[in-house]
């Protein structure tokens, strides 16, 4: 097998090493797990959506529905934790700023009980600028979608 015939090595990050990458913690972790990391390029994070998510208590009694805003971070952040992770050492004290988000979509509720898969895939990055293409998925099918766009900053850019 030839080195362009060579599969790329993916990468996973369980619960710890997702909080390891990113900086946030309950209730704004909106990633339970990354299954999938491919250098860069895409990842895919999941997020067990449940019943006693703080958010259910207000949006909305009697019909819960995970926010849209919601969904959309936790795009942000399999992204964020993919460029972190792939950053290797040099990534270690680095934060990753949300700093776009275009063509957000929204077509389907997602409920208590549903597993969101996140796919993240880059459009572009340049310096300390990367754009991704967003996609959360329950079941298999499209329920939300969006570009965003942040900036790696270090700890004295805090």
């Amino acid at each position: 097998m030839s080195e362009a015939e060579t599969p790329a090595k993916l990468d996973s990050a369980d619960i710890n090493r997702v909080l390891e990458l990113l900086p946030h913690r309950y209730p704004m972790l909106m990633i339970d797990r990354i299954i999938e990391m491919k250098g860069d390029e895409s990842a895919i994070g999941i997020k067990n959506v449940t019943n006693n998510e703080p958010f259910f208590q207000g949006h909305f009694p009697g019909h819960p529905v995970m926010p849209g805003v919601l969904i959309v971070e936790a795009m942000a952040q399999t992204a964020g934790a993919l460029v972190i992770n792939s950053l290797g050492t040099s990534g270690s004290n680095q934060l990753v700023y949300f700093m776009t988000v275009d063509r957000a979509r929204f077509r389907k509720p997602v409920l208590p009980g549903d597993v969101l898969h996140v796919h993240v895939t880059k459009l572009q990055s340049r310096g300390t600028v990367w754009k991704y293409h967003g996609e959360g998925r329950v079941d298999g099918k499209l329920v939300a979608e969006c570009d965003l766009g942040a900036m790696i900053a270090g700890p004295a850019e805090r």
